[in-house]
This record gives C-alpha cells, sequence and structure tokens, in this order.
C-alpha cells in the first residue's frame, strides 16, 4: 500500500518534513479550547510534526500511527511529553477507549484513511461538542514559479503518470471539499480556515522532501534516480542551488453534536 511507504523512510521524513505554520496550530488550539486538561486523540501523527506543536499546550495526546518506524521516531522526538502517548496501531481497527476526547485531529494524512470508517469513528472518538480538525496540504503556485514550471519536463520525461502540461495552481483556485464533514449528521458547524507557507530548500533539501512523497518513492529505481537527478540539475544550474515552495494548509474544523 502506497501510505505504508512511507515507513520505509521515517528518520527522512522527520528531517525534511515542513511542521506546520504557527497561525495555524494556534487556530487549532483554540477552537477545541486545548489546555492542561483536555484530551487529544491525534490520527496518523507520523514522527510527530503536528504532536510536538500540541503538545506544548499541556494536553494529554494520544498518537494512533500505523508505521512501526514512524511511531518509534515519533516516541524518541516526544520523550519530552510525558502527557504525549504513542501508540503503533491501524486507527480503523483500534478499539476506542471509554473516556471520550475533547479533539481529535489529523494533519495531511486524511486521505490515507478508509472513508467508510474516518468519520463516524472520529465522531465515537469525541465528547458531545467536542471537535474533528483535518488539516490538508496542497502544494501550490507560488515561491520559485519559473522551477516549477521547468520541473515538469522532468516530470513529462521520467515518471510516465504524469499529466501532459500540468501546472500548479494559485491558491484561489483550490476549491475546499467539506462535504464528508457536512454530510455527517454527528457533526456541525463545519469551518475552513486557510493557511500558507513559503519553504526555501537547498537542493539536497528538495531532494530529501521529493524523496517523503509516496508518488516518487513508487517509481521504480531507474526512473526515480533519473527524475531526481533532473530536478537536481535544475535547482543547480538555473536557480542558484535554492528555491521555495508554496504550501497551503486548510484547516477544517467541525464541531460534534449529539448524544
Amino acid at each position: 500500500m502506497l501510505r505504508e511507504t512511507f515507513n520505509e523512510a521515517a528518520e527522512l521524513y522527520d528531517r525534511a518534513r515542513p511542521g506546520y505554520p504557527p497561525a495555524l496550530v494556534s487556530e487549532m488550539a483554540r477552537v477545541a479550547g486545548l489546555g492542561p486538561g483536555s484530551r487529544v486523540l491525534e490520527v496518523a501523527p507520523g514522527t510527530g510534526q503536528l504532536t510536538r506543536a500540541l503538545a506544548a499546550s499541556g494536553c494529554r495526546i494520544t498518537a494512533v500511527e500505523l508505521g512501526d518506524a514512524m511511531a518509534a521516531v515519533a516516541r524518541r522526538q516526544l520523550a519530552g511529553f510525558p502527557r504525549v502517548e504513542v501508540r503503533h496501531a491501524d486507527f480503523e481497527g483500534w478499539p476506542l477507549p471509554d473516556e471520550p476526547f475533547d479533539l481529535v485531529a489529523c494533519a495531511t494524512a486524511w486521505h490515507w484513511l478508509d472513508p467508510a470508517v474516518r468519520v463516524e469513528k472520529s465522531a465515537a472518538a469525541l465528547r458531545p461538542g467536542g471537535h474533528l480538525a483535518v488539516v490538508v496540504t496542497s502544494h501550490v503556485a507560488g515561491g520559485s514559479v519559473d522551477f516549477f514550471a521547468r520541473a515538469q519536463d522532468c516530470y513529462e520525461r521520467w515518471d510516465p503518470a504524469t499529466p501532459p502540461g500540468l501546472r500548479l495552481q494559485p491558491s484561489s483556485e483550490i476549491p475546499s471539499d467539506t462535504e464528508e464533514f457536512e454530510s455527517c449528521p454527528r457533526f456541525a458547524e463545519v469551518t475552513v480556515t486557510r493557511f500558507e507557507q513559503d519553504i526555501t530548500y537547498t537542493t539536497d533539501q528538495y531532494i530529501d522532501v521529493l524523496l517523503t512523497y509516496s508518488g516518487h518513492r513508487a517509481l521504480d529505481s531507474t526512473r526515480r534516480d533519473g527524475l531526481l537527478a533532473c530536478i537536481g540539475d535544475l535547482i543547480e544550474s538555473r536557480h542558484g542551488g535554492r528555491v521555495t515552495k508554496r504550501y497551503l494548509h486548510e484547516l477544517i474544523v467541525a464541531t460534534r453534536v449529539g448524544p
């Protein structure tokens, strides 16, 4: 399964993947009213990028991670937070504890969860009035615009699944998808707050980031090596060894209703 490819590069994932904008974390904490008495269930935390930021509020966090290597890195990185517990388990099959949570959070991993399970199980995990917070991350136009346009030539050459002429869209043209949450009778008051961040990478740093994406890891070694060499050469030869990438993070929050 593609979602399990991340586990093959847990240390790289922890080093290369960007964290989330502080304003996003603050908004999530504000909406959920997080504090030392709060109970949080984080689904698919990876190596704990969001977990570390949430743990600073003093809340109790149970983080359920599918990958054993990812969970091991998360435990190491979160060792300074005694109120955080990392469980190695599949969320869909993980038995919920009797005591409900105040917040269920999932960042940049919701799409990997079973659509037939994820919303209902999140609702079952929450107390009435609790919140489900999902972060959806998109790659959007911005930063080193010329680089990303030229990089498509590398993808079209080395990755046969690349649609011809594909270009990143500006964030204003990326629609928010909240139908799944709005159609569930156990949730109400669905809101979306958007955050953008630009991150500048050296050539090696950008290649490391690409190696954390499932689509790149799924390529055979010849195509992957060719693609990465092509992109690396483009950054070095035309962009002085540094490029800036723009991310759009959508914070979707739904409030649990009913008994």
